[in-house]
């Protein structure tokens, strides 16, 4: 379960998310919406009011032997319940 969830995607729109309450998370490619939630109120300890996922795609790299394969991964926009928030993202 704990590797459902492979790190927190920090940028600056993300982090404007953060504020309404949406934190975005690079995910198992395999990983469904249930397991996505049920790992993020565990590990979090948090509620989780819904989850929008998508596929995303990084562009292909030219080295001296030709292009490179891209690279799929997953991200998980995690919605809370009203009240609940991350530590994690938080500013110090």
């Amino acid at each position: 379960m704990y590797y459902t969830i492979k790190r927190p995607l920090v940028t600056e729109k993300n982090s404007m998310l953060a504020e309404q309450g949406i934190f975005v998370f690079e995910v198992d490619k395999g990983a469904s919406k249930p397991e996505i939630k049920r790992a993020v109120e565990k590990f979090f300890r948090v509620k989780v009011a819904s989850i929008k996922t998508s596929i995303c795609r990084n562009r292909a790299r030219n080295t001296r032997m030709g292009a490179s394969k891209v690279k799929y991964w997953k991200k998980a926009m995690v919605k809370l319940a009203p009240g609940q928030k991350i530590s994690l993202f938080e500013g110090v």
